[in-house]
């Protein structure tokens, strides 16, 4: 039997201990624990959450990789590139690709009788994965885009929308400035999206590809590039290093050098800002680690003192040191394994309630996201619970000598 893990068992559950001091430390040691472990819960499932939604909208624009011509790597000013039938075939059977869609870019003015705006027109056919405009719609209809033939159809974002005072349906008129010469082009307002990407919301509209191509005076076979994505995010680098091997530094049957970015290449600033919250979250959970500690410490230090008398007498009848500890160190776990079920139920049932009611509201103007994004992860979670126990535990280590300093003559006059 292991005495140790019994005595503790009997002093943490004699429901008549009704001491004026350790009740109300165990109390307080376990309400630290709870919250400790229920902040790093909520800080760490807000940090995953933002990062995913922020993530998967530049993707959504800009998707995981893209293949374009070196020129255009190079420049702000769409240039043309021939990705041909054979082409889209080599790129869809590398491995990890689930997705490749041509699109075409050019530069316009949308006008209406009160205001212009000075937008970016994506021109994408029936190959381009279209569902995260889907999800993103706020008024009207996805149109079907086509790469053969143009329907006069936009898709304008909410930004737009609202600077221009349209809704769908609407029409309204653009204007396409190229080699001195100007091209006006009367669009129907086919939908309405919202991100609330202010870089992307502001400047971004989407079309039928065989507009975007002729207003750019490019022949039928070109484009600005194509749009790839993966089934994996983490095998991101691992398929773009087959792609730079199949397809960088080959030429197009117009012989343009071809080239490949990530979306992390493609938008440094983005990626760069949302790894620094790592830092933020490390110091969070530091600092619930330590209070949970401190808390710890101070309430096995009062029930030791509290029950000197009963290490007294444990020495007095041959108990060693070693295993008074042990009992101190299982008392301790005690204490922590309820603190931490309560900090899960807090924490995980927190992240619930906003997930199925988006009850923090956040600004989108400074956030990206109208609501406190939250996302479960359980793996992180059972390792932030093992790794709380663990650092917790170890750091009572040293308090628990204190059991070595007591005396068995002495501490029969303690009270």
């Amino acid at each position: 039997m292991n005495l140790p893990l019994f005595l503790a068992n009997r002093i943490y559950s004699d429901d008549g201990d009704h001491r004026k001091v350790s009740r109300p430390a165990i109390r307080i040691a376990t309400i630290g624990v709870a919250i400790g472990l229920a902040v790093m819960i909520i800080t760490v499932s807000v940090v995953i959450g933002f990062k995913h939604t922020i993530q998967d909208k530049v993707i959504g624009f800009g998707s995981h990789i893209q293949v374009e011509s070196f020129i255009a790597s190079q420049s702000t000013t769409p240039y043309p590139v021939c990705i041909d039938d054979s082409l889209i075939q080599v790129l869809q059977k590398i491995p990890g690709v689930r997705h490749v869609g041509r699109f075409a870019l050019t530069q316009g003015i949308l006008k209406t009788d009160q205001d212009f705006l000075g937008v970016a027109v994506k021109g994408i056919g029936e190959d381009y994965d279209t569902h995260f405009l889907e999800s993103n719609l706020v008024e009207g209809k996805l149109p079907k885009f086509s790469s053969k033939q143009n329907s006069n159809q936009v898709v304008i974002s909410r930004k737009m929308a609202n600077k221009l005072h349209l809704k769908a349906g609407d029409k309204v008129f653009a204007y396409f400035i190229s080699y001195n010469n100007v091209r006006a082009r009367r669009f129907t307002v086919a939908a309405i999206y919202e991100t609330n990407m202010t870089q992307f919301d502001e400047t971004l509209c989407f079309t039928d590809m065989p507009l975007a191509v002729k207003l750019n005076n490019w022949e039928s076979d070109l484009c600005s590039g194509a749009e790839i994505l993966v089934k994996d995010f983490s095998q991101l680098q691992a398929t773009e290093d087959v792609l730079i091997e199949k397809v960088n530094r080959h030429t197009d049957h117009h012989g343009e050098i071809l080239t490949s970015r990530t979306v992390q290449e493609l938008y440094p600033q983005v990626f760069s800002w949302l790894s620094l919250l790592d830092i933020n979250v490390w110091i969070i959970l530091v600092l619930m680690v330590c209070v949970a500690g401190f808390t710890m410490i101070s309430g096995l230090l009062i029930i030791i003192l509290e029950r000197t008398q009963m290490i007294g007498l444990l020495k007095a009848l041959g108990a060693r040191n070693k295993s008074i500890r042990h009992t101190f160190l299982w008392f301790a776990v005690f204490i922590i394994g309820r603190g931490m079920l309560w900090g899960n139920i807090i924490g995980i049932g927190v992240v619930l309630l906003q997930q199925y009611t988006g009850l923090i509201h956040l600004d989108p103007a400074n956030y990206y996201v109208d609501t406190a994004p939250m996302e479960l992860n359980i793996p992180l979670i059972a390792l932030l619970n093992v790794a709380t126990l663990i650092v917790t535990v170890f750091i009572l280590i040293a308090p628990s000598f204190l059991v070595s300093r007591i005396q068995p003559s002495k501490s029969m006059r303690y009270e």
